[in-house]
């Protein structure tokens, strides 16, 4: 060991080689009668055998369309059997699959189905508040490589084929075309175009691989050493890498259940389905757990089926994870860092880890992956000193579809891809990852991680929830603003916040400004958008200095 802030992740297993379909086929050969595939709300309850046999019919029905190998084709829907399918046909016929945000509207939609040129879309008829269908319309003539357009709905509706049609339409020789493609098809191929945020600018499609996303997938399940006996429940949306590659993948290599409680998260539908299923492993966001665990009803289902899982998605308050494996019964529970980009995972820690080293950190380096951590200059800092994370290896994305100029600014000459996250590594190899680079409070010369005064604020009896960002300030530059949800009763104000603080934490670190809320801005994987929180504050309280002026 150096002392420099550098680790790289020796496997003990050699990296998988093969398609998403031929995973599947795997899957299909080694366990085909094991449940694989469980959606509650659709009553579908299939082994591998029968998904590996409809991903097959519908890959078949793609090719009837005309659809070729390198072809763009969409898929705009929450969680139902139809997008699991769609998953593996789309691999099967060698077709680049386009994950679409159910949140995303109108000129969202036109922009991303134009920017990777999309010739087919999957989507549901509606979620929500959302008439996917009656949008698509809108945007129909703003796209000229669209070309079909499949509902995963019974009803028929005129300028949009049936999603059961399609998937029973492919010939004889349809079929003998998805089994020729087989050996044609390679792991380096793209197979997936994730869009990621957009916080600032457009949203870019970050391009993954076959050999990103299988690998990916089985070594997050190899950490919660996943077995053909595990049923994992995936209440995480199946558009972006935590349903899809983290969830669907992970159980497809081990063989393992994916089980479905609903369209979208519900605190009340996953209990229900951890219980009723047995299922041993959960998968969600903090903002999910929480959830779950001030669930009014928590206590009636039984969870003793649970023993791992991965929080992810937005950093882990340590009190939170804290009650998950106690209340939860999840001793296992792992948590997982990572980012679209790496397919996600660069970071997980392991099932037999000290709790502080679960609390306190996203665990240990991947298997075949390298991770540095730089200074302002590019410099590898000394150990334990922060800097922007690097990963390079095997799960890094071919770049970002048809923007060469992002792709350059992303990924390095030597390979590395700059996640724009701050992180520190201790001498044992496990990361802390201490906020964004952008995410940064300079007040006064101070600088001061976010991350920080969330993890203490968390200490606090009354709060559920909290988000901690920066505002501009005339004096300091940045002051610290914090967020906070309470617990249902309770009831605090901003200066009993801010004495909580100040009998703990340095002057500067205590919030300046203080608002209680009901919920905060995320995206639909979780995400908090803390940039919506720092522009209504700022609005506001550039309202209230114009009032007292």
């Amino acid at each position: 060991m150096t002392n420099l802030s550098y680790v790289c992740g020796v496997g003990n297993e050699p990296l998988l080689y093969q398609t998403v379909g031929a995973a599947l086929e795997q899957a299909a050969a080694r366990w085909g009668e094991r449940e694989a595939l469980v959606v509650r709300h659709q009553n579908i309850r299939w082994t591998y055998r029968e998904l590996d046999a409809a991903a097959d019919r519908l890959a078949a029905g793609f090719i009837h369309l005309g659809l070729v190998p390198g072809d763009r084709i969409g898929i705009w829907a929450p969680n139902r059997y139809e997008w699991v399918v769609t998953q593996f046909a789309t691999a099967k016929a060698g077709l680049i699959l386009v994950t679409i945000n159910p949140a995303y509207r109108t000129s969202e939609l036109e922009y991303a189905l134009n920017k990777v040129g999309c010739k087919a879309l999957v989507l549901a008829p509606s979620f929500k508040t959302s008439d996917y269908a009656a949008m698509l319309e809108q945007v129909r003539p703003k796209v000229p490589t669209l070309r079909a357009a499949i509902l995963t709905d019974d009803a028929p509706r005129p300028g949009f084929l049936r999603y059961a049609d399609v998937a029973s339409s492919g010939t004889a020789a349809d079929l003998e075309r998805v089994r020729e493609l087989r050996p044609q098809l390679q792991p380096e191929d793209a197979i997936n175009i994730q869009f990621t945020s957009g916080t600032t600018g457009l949203p870019k499609g970050a391009t993954l691989s076959h050999h990103n996303i299988v690998n990916n997938g089985y070594f997050v399940a190899q950490r919660q050493t996943f077995t053909e006996n595990d049923r994992l429940c995936i209440p995480v949306p199946l558009y972006h890498c935590f349903g899809m590659v983290m969830g669907v993948l992970g159980c497809v290599t081990y063989g393992a259940a994916m089980i479905f409680p609903g369209e979208a998260f519900e605190p009340k539908s996953v209990l229900e389905t951890l219980e009723a299923e047995r299922c041993t492993a959960l998968y969600g966001v903090p903002t999910m757990f929480i959830a779950e665990l001030e669930h009014p009803e928590f206590k009636r289902y039984d969870l003793r089926t649970l023993r791992t899982g991965v929080m992810a998605g937005a950093p882990c308050p340590v009190e939170v994870m804290k009650r998950v494996i106690s209340d939860m019964n999840m001793k296992e529970v792992t948590i997982a860092y990572g980012m679209t980009e790496t397919s996600p995972v660069s970071f997980q820690s392991n099932r037999d880890d000290t709790l502080e080293q679960r609390v306190s950190t996203v665990g240990s380096i991947h298997s075949h992956l390298e991770v540095k951590i730089v200074d302002a200059e590019g410099r590898v800092t000394p150990l334990g000193e922060r800097g922007e994370l690097l990963t390079r290896g095997y799960s890094v994305m071919h770049g970002y579809w048809d923007d060469e100029e992002k792709t350059k600014q992303a990924i390095d000459p030597q390979g590395w891809m700059h996640t724009g996250d701050l992180a520190t590594l201790d001498a044992a190899g496990y990361c802390n990852i201490v906020g964004r680079v952008k995410d940064l409070i300079i007040r006064g010369g101070e600088n001061i991680s976010p991350r920080e005064i969330e993890e203490f604020l968390y200490r606090h009896p009354k709060i559920q929830d909290v988000q901690v960002f920066g505002i501009p300030d005339r004096r300091y530059g940045e002051v610290v603003c914090a967020w906070i949800k309470l617990k249902a009763g309770e009831r605090s104000d901003a200066e009993a916040i801010r004495s909580f603080c100040r009998e703990q934490i340095a002057h500067y670190k205590v919030p300046t400004h203080v608002r209680f809320v009901e919920q905060f801005p995320m995206t639909v994987t979780g995400k908090i958008q803390k940039y919506l929180m720092r522009q209504e504050m700022s609005r506001e309280l550039a309202v209230s200095e114009e009032k007292t002026a």
